[in-house]
């Protein structure tokens, strides 16, 4: 018996041993499986099962933990070692303040935007969701598509070519392929599209950001944009409420005015917003804006005025998804709080933002905020109203299941052939000629070698064509891509770079090539930038007066090249030749030389009106010229 008796308890022990070693080895990687396993972005769905892990979830978080969901910080995209500093502190914003959010974005040096690669993006993103008690939100702002932060993805030009294009299909392209590559590297959430109408030529800091000036295209290519970005599953946003396009300051450095008054912003600021409501958009970003005729009170930007944020944007236009503030460090809402920088959080979620973006200081601004819910200033009931409203855009998404990414996958999702010709085809139907005198265009490839061999004699064309590049610094990027492409057709051609620090100096050097020269081609760089001083949309320095001396020499030669900012014409009325491309980006770069050539058609039309040059819609379109010089990058 005592036998039988030990030979069974062995058994019995033995078969113990082996469930657990089976539960060891399947339950609980499957446990885990919402922290490793790949996710597989689908359109956005929130289904009772996910509302549920929702609600739950909310019930478990402590105040502190609650406290954390609101906030959302920047991440840097790069390589990091897990014991780097920087990695460090993303680590402690999870796990000591309970961060539930990223706005991912990349490093910068000066004028120099330091971009990433896809890989390292997504390796991150995937180690920090990994060491998350929640699953994260991350955003980004990709205006220009992905290619705004990483390299080897899609590039686009900047949303005004997609107005001047006009295509609304050409939008709903353009949400879908960004989203795709944006849920390939762990990005959820685009800030975009931009609803600001931009109907102040003198803006600083929308410009070529916005679609355009009419309301009605404007909310139309918002709403198709939302609808592609959805069928890939990337959750979006309109900005900047109630609109930042009829303002003349840059609220990352000043407080911008919105001074129209309710009718005006019922006709033109508001109904893209609508637009964007009714297409069914996730958030909206609230602005850092003044608007008078909504709320008299000085002091009072948007971002903390109810009368804006409740009243207007919820109650009015019955908007019931995430409310995002701008981002808290910018000056348009800093000066109101220099003294309790923490404060600027309080009063934008009391305001009835439901997230709380980029805070100037935010370990002051999470104790602002754990203070301002303890003495009872802000109702806990008002603060589980936005966590879950964070955590149900968590669970549409399906990141309670699987929060990470296949980094396998990145190879074939990203930077697809077909989707860089889109890119590349939307800059090319964007580009505008508003004035031709006839004697420029197109141009005709020249100074190319006699036999086709190398190391023998050249054509000698000296100084037959001149291209004069204007821009911000000479050390970036702006540029190079239009010089290479216009040194492949004429392959002797001067390409003379110039920016304000070096303008003056040059300014007898470049007059002198403009008065040798046959033809003249004057590319100019002016683009909205977030937070420079002294940011316009103006050339009011040396580069400005070196271009207005260019044209008093040569302007029936020259052929004025808008790399960005349409205006640019209205400050120099001897343009005679004005092509637009709305944009610096590389393909709108190729887009404006092979239309200089002749190889694509031009049939852009202004989506905005350039004062005493040309109205919106107009645009002189030209066939592209097949039998041009016989030039090898012709096109039909």
């Amino acid at each position: 018996m005592a036998f039988c008796y030990r030979f069974c308890m062995r058994r019995i022990l033995s078969a113990i041993i082996l469930a657990l070693i089976l539960a060891l080895t399947f339950v609980l990687p499957a446990l885990a499986a919402g922290k490793t396993k790949p996710a597989q972005p689908a359109p956005i769905h929130l289904t009772r099962e996910r509302e549920r892990w929702a609600e739950k979830t909310l019930r478990k978080l402590t105040l502190e933990e609650k406290i954390g969901q609101v906030f959302m910080i920047w991440c840097r995209a790069s390589f990091l070692n897990v014991e780097s500093p920087e990695y460090l502190q993303l680590r402690e914003a999870m796990q000591k303040y309970h961060v539930g959010s990223f706005a991912m974005t990349v490093h910068v040096d000066g004028p120099f935007l330091l971009r990433s690669g896809p890989y390292e993006a997504a390796e991150l993103l995937n180690r920090l969701q990994r060491d998350s008690k929640l699953p994260l939100l991350f955003a980004a702002d990709f205006e220009r598509g992905v290619a705004t932060r990483l390299v080897g993805t899609t590039n686009f030009p900047h949303a005004m070519a997609f107005g001047a294009d006009g295509k609304t299909e050409d939008a709903e392209m353009f949400g879908r392929i960004t989203a795709e590559e944006a849920r390939a590297i762990g990005v959820h959430w685009n800030f975009f599209p931009d609803a600001d109408v931009n109907s102040n030529p003198a803006n600083p800091i929308i410009n070529t950001r916005s679609f355009g000036e009419d309301p009605q295209q404007v909310g139309d290519l918002v709403a198709a944009y939302i609808k592609g970005a959805h069928k890939a599953g990337m959750l979006t946003t309109v900005k900047h409420f109630p609109g930042h396009g009829d303002t003349a300051t840059d609220s990352h450095l000043g407080v911008a005015s919105v001074n129209g008054d309710r009718a005006h912003l019922d006709s033109i600021e508001l109904p893209p917003f609508r637009q964007a409501i009714a297409a069914g958009v996730d958030s909206v970003m609230v602005a850092h804006v003044t608007v008078p005729a909504l709320d008299s009170d000085p002091n009072h930007v948007a971002t903390i005025s109810p009368a804006v944020v409740t009243d207007l944007l919820e109650k009015q236009l019955g908007f019931k998804g995430l409310i995002v503030t701008d981002a808290l460090d910018m000056a348009g809402l800093t000066h109101l709080f220099a003294n309790d920088i923490g404060r600027a959080a309080v009063e934008a979620f009391k305001a009835g933002n439901d997230l709380l973006l980029i805070p100037a200081d935010f370990p002051a601004s999470y104790e602002a905020m754990l203070k301002a819910v303890k003495s009872g200033e802000i109702a806990r009931r008002r603060l589980d109203h936005s966590v879950l409203k964070m955590l149900k855009l968590k669970a549409s998404l399906g990141l309670e299941e699987s929060r990470t990414v296949d980094l396998s996958a990145l190879a074939t999702t990203v930077g697809k052939p077909d989707n860089l010709a889109f890119g590349q085809q939307v800059a090319d139907s964007a580009i505008t000629l508003v004035r031709d005198n006839g004697k420029v265009l197109p141009l005709k490839p020249n100074g190319t070698t006699k036999a086709g061999l190398p190391y023998m004699t050249r054509e000698e064309t000296h100084n037959q064509v001149v291209a004069v590049l204007f821009s911000d610094d000479v050390r970036t990027e702006s540029g190079r891509v239009f010089g290479r492409e216009f040194r492949a057709r004429i392959s002797d051609a001067r390409v003379i770079y110039v920016d304000p620090r070096i303008a003056a100096g040059m300014s007898d050097e470049v007059l002198k090539a403009v008065d040798e020269a046959e033809t003249v081609v004057a590319a100019v760089y002016v683009i909205p930038s977030a937070g420079k001083v002294g940011n316009s949309t103006t050339m009011a320095d040396a580069t400005g007066t070196l271009l207005q001396q260019l044209l008093d020499h040569a302007a029936a030669k020259t052929e004025v090249v808008a790399m960005g900012n349409p205006y640019l014409a209205s400050d120099f009325p001897k343009i005679e030749n004005y092509m637009c491309t709305f944009s610096n980006a590389t393909v709108s770069e190729e887009a404006a030389v092979k239309a200089l050539f002749g190889e694509i058609p031009v049939r852009g039309h202004l989506p905005v009106t350039i004062p005493n040059v040309a109205q919106r819609g107009a645009g002189l379109e030209r066939p592209a010229q097949a039998a041009n010089g016989g030039s090898p990058h012709a096109q039909n």
